[in-house]
């Protein structure tokens, strides 16, 4: 048996958007927010701030995926006609 090289991967070969980074952003925020939530609850004495840093850590984190994985393949967008015109003579 011998073993096939497998070519390089090229840039086009990488997949658009790993699962595992939407996950983390989603679950970083929910933490982060959370404890600083948390935090502030034990500050203040209250009781409701770490829900709403959990709901805000998870909006965030959302925001964030979208701004990371919304990105368009790259020449697939609009043509652009960038070839140079003569002005139209009246």
């Amino acid at each position: 048996m011998g073993q096939q090289s497998t070519p390089p991967a090229s840039p086009d070969d990488s997949p658009s958007g790993d699962p595992w980074h939407a996950f983390g952003y989603v679950v970083s925020g929910v933490a982060v927010y959370g404890v600083l939530g948390w935090l502030a609850d034990r500050w203040l004495g209250t009781s409701f701030l770490v829900a709403i840093g959990i709901l805000l850590g998870a909006g965030i984190g959302i925001y964030m995926t979208f701004a990371r994985f919304n990105r368009g393949v790259p020449g697939t967008g609009p043509q652009h006609d960038t070839t140079p015109h003569e002005p139209e003579q009246e």
